[in-house]
């Protein structure tokens, strides 16, 4: 039984929101459902959707944690948010009264920031629950139909969801083969430029690299059956859903952190709650030996900014920006220095320091720290072309570090299953092209 009653929550609750709205958070409504442990997991496996569509892959992961968990190697959230209208929030039965309030203060954080962020407002957080209760109804028909079945889907789903982050990873409008080649054609006869305008050749099937695969094969694709296009549809969208999370996990923990802490310093709490208030959100908030800790990074930037430009500019920096464009903004040298950051390599036999946070070495940390967070720590690849015999022209667009083979192969072995015409794959390894 847990050691509070939902009395209690809805009281704590309703402290939050006033206490919030008071200091100018704009948040979704928030639903919180208790669940137990082996719910919690469950959650976390399917990102918090009260509905999604089953793949083994998520039976994966409800295992790995479940292990991780009992060798002790790796604890549960405290919380879990999901960006709707109303958010949905979990809460583990277990978490006693202060922690509860905890996460909950924590919530408001998250949902304000979901609300606000320019990030996620393609996200469509008003109906994202209803698609994607719809997209597992369409796909569980696809999977009772004898004439698609089980093994067909799954494979499917298998190779769309090797790539399922190669889609579009910015705000930009992509534009169709049509689109593209009115712009060209516009700027080719608006050129003065003979040999440009003799250059250009718009005889190519793809006239500009295309990232965004996903909407590439659902362009392109005319081999495709409807009940696959559908299955491309529906990856794809979820992917779109995903990635602005992705992208602002610094900024997003950091903002939660902040207000959780202002929050709860603010309520009047009974005295037996200050000191493990104050130890759990240490814990959440601690630097991480040899990784960045997102909370750590996300809260320190938030007290940087109030300490030096007021609290007008941490609602402004919520708004507008994502983790690498807040961290080129806000951090400078004396802040990589305070954080204590800097970059290192494994050797064979010892770890080298590479660079530290000095007049020198505080540059090259930042852009490592940015090439590694959010969808920046994923290969980049691209749809070059079209070959004559319909083989399809892919590039990893190389930023100095090497793919690993034996997943790039499987990577590519899962687009030709969705290209059966062929694919070429063209990288760099060690300095020299290669081509998979």
């Amino acid at each position: 039984m847990p050691s509070w009653t939902f009395d209690e929550l809805k009281h704590w609750d309703d402290k939050i929101c006033d206490l919030a709205e008071s200091l100018n958070l704009d948040w979704f409504p928030i639903i919180y459902e208790v669940c137990d442990y082996y719910e919690m997991i469950g959650h976390m496996s399917y990102h918090g959707m009260p509905s999604h569509y089953n793949h083994w892959s998520y039976g994966k992961s409800f295992e790995r944690t479940h292990q991780l968990y009992n060798a002790g190697m790796e604890g549960l959230p405290y919380e879990l948010i999901i960006n709707s209208n109303p958010s949905i929030a979990y809460l583990m039965r277990e978490n006693p009264l202060y922690l509860q309030i905890l996460i909950m203060a924590h919530c408001v954080g998250h949902s304000d920031f979901f609300k606000n962020n320019k990030t996620f407002e393609k996200t469509r957080p008003d109906t994202c629950v209803s698609r994607m209760r719809n997209a597992k109804k369409r796909i569980q028909e696809y999977i009772e139909n004898p004439n698609i079945g089980l093994k067909k889907v799954e494979k499917f789903l298998d190779a769309l969801h090797s790539i399922r982050f190669q889609t579009e990873r910015n705000r930009l409008k992509r534009l169709s083969r049509k689109e593209i080649k009115e712009k060209h054609i516009r700027r080719v006869n608006s050129s003065e430029d003979l040999i440009e305008k003799e250059s250009f050749d718009f005889s190519r099937k793809v006239l500009e690299p295309d990232y965004d695969l996903l909407s590439f094969l659902l362009e392109y694709g005319s081999h495709f059956s409807s009940w696959e296009q559908d299955l491309i549809s529906i990856v794809k969208e979820e992917s779109s859903y995903f990635i602005p999370q992705i992208q602002t996990k610094i900024m997003n923990e950091g903002w939660a952190s902040f207000w959780h802490f202002r929050i709860l310093n603010t309520l009047d709490l009974p005295q037996e709650f200050h000191l493990p208030f104050l130890k759990s959100h240490n814990q959440v908030v601690r630097p991480h030996i040899s990784q960045i800790n997102p909370y750590h990074l996300g809260f320190y930037l938030f007290n940087k900014l109030e300490k030096e430009k007021g609290l007008e500019e941490c609602f402004f920096a919520r708004e507008v920006y994502n983790d690498v464009s807040a961290i080129r903004n806000y951090l400078d040298i004396d802040d990589f220095r305070e954080l204590n950051l800097f970059t290192y390599s494994s050797k064979k036999d010892y770890i080298s320091i590479d660079d530290v946070s000095d007049e020198s070495g505080w540059l090259k940390i930042r852009e490592d720290l940015i090439r590694n967070i959010g969808t920046n720590s994923m290969p980049r690849i691209f749809v070059s072309d079209i070959s004559n015999n319909g083989e399809l022209i892919v590039q990893h667009e190389h930023d100095g570090r090497d793919l690993d083979l034996e997943y790039a192969e499987e990577v590519v072995n899962q687009i030709n299953y969705l290209w059966p015409k062929g694919v070429k794959f063209f990288t760099i390894i060690e300095e020299e092209p290669f081509e998979i």
